[in-house]
């Protein structure tokens, strides 16, 4: 077939399916450009009929750690109702490619074209599991934490395993003390993140797009709430720094003791010797979806 033409025939297979292109190629190849035989060569490879699911919304599911020497990966796997999250198959899914995603150190590219145990991509078998389940599923995010120079911790919430729940927390610490002597306050600290849902770790980490998004909110409400328009800007500012504290977790309230701040217990522990956030990674099944 000319590659005008099979450009075309692909480019239709693909507006009427949805289908990637390699998998629309594939069936115009394998059905000598018959739209309707790949189409119908799609469905009985389950992909257009997953295909079809992925417009639906998928705000249910996991987030899974795997651990080994200190180093953490922790991925969320989405899928559309709490039945599947407690599917076999579904986490089976989701442990295996969690320790993918620690050996690929959390790059989601990557991820996705690595060959699982049953010699498939990543991205394959999520295709078959779609197929099978009949839900949309998607690998949403991941992140990976190493232990150089750290000691880190994990915490997960409403847990259905040791290693998987609805809410997780990874938290990176960089301190001259040992381990035994900070276990407390890292478990801790992290049920802290999971509890209050810091944006940042300070002031200045905090994405300014963010910031200037919210002082525009507060600005106009003020405004039309009939506020002088001479002290409107000042009220803004206390509501904003309101709203920074809030949203860093070195200022926020410790939730343990709520007249002192994180910054304040961080010292108070780490006492002669240091102890510095160095990271923080919270991801919460569908949040903000």
């Amino acid at each position: 077939m000319p590659s005008d033409n099979l450009l075309e025939k692909v480019k239709e297979l693909r507006e009427i399916t949805g289908v990637g292109f390699k998998d629309c190629k594939n069936a115009i190849d394998e059905n000598k450009g018959d739209i309707e035989k790949s189409i119908e060569y799609l469905r009985k490879k389950g992909i257009a009929k997953a295909n079809k699911r992925m417009g639906r919304v998928a705000a249910d599911g996991l987030i899974c750690v795997y651990e080994k020497d200190k180093n953490i990966s922790i991925i969320e796997l989405n899928c559309e109702t709490d039945f599947v999250a407690k599917n076999d198959d579904f986490i089976n899914f989701a442990e295996e490619v969690c320790f993918i995603a620690f050996n690929q150190k959390g790059n989601m590219d990557k991820i996705l074209s690595s060959e699982m145990k049953n010699k498939k991509k990543v991205e394959t078998t999520l295709i078959d599991l779609i197929s099978k389940i009949g839900e949309k599923i998607t690998l949403r995010r991941s992140e990976f934490i190493d232990s150089s120079n750290t000691i880190n911790f994990y915490y997960l919430h409403s847990s259905i395993k040791k290693n998987i729940g609805k809410l997780g927390v990874v938290l990176s610490l960089e301190t001259n003390k040992k381990e035994n002597e900070i276990l407390d306050f890292g478990k801790n600290l992290s049920m802290h993140i999971a509890a209050s849902s810091p944006l940042s770790i300070d002031k200045e980490d905090l994405d300014q797009k963010i910031l200037q998004k919210e002082k525009d909110i507060i600005t106009e409400e003020l405004k039309n709430s009939g506020k002088d328009p001479k002290i409107v800007e000042k009220i803004a500012m206390g509501k904003l720094n309101k709203y920074i504290e809030e949203s860093t977790l070195l200022n926020q309230e410790w939730i343990m003791e709520p007249k002192k701040k994180v910054k304040e217990i961080l010292s108070q522990t780490a006492g002669k010797d240091k102890i510095k956030i160095k990271k923080f990674v919270r991801f919460k099944v569908g949040e903000g979806l």
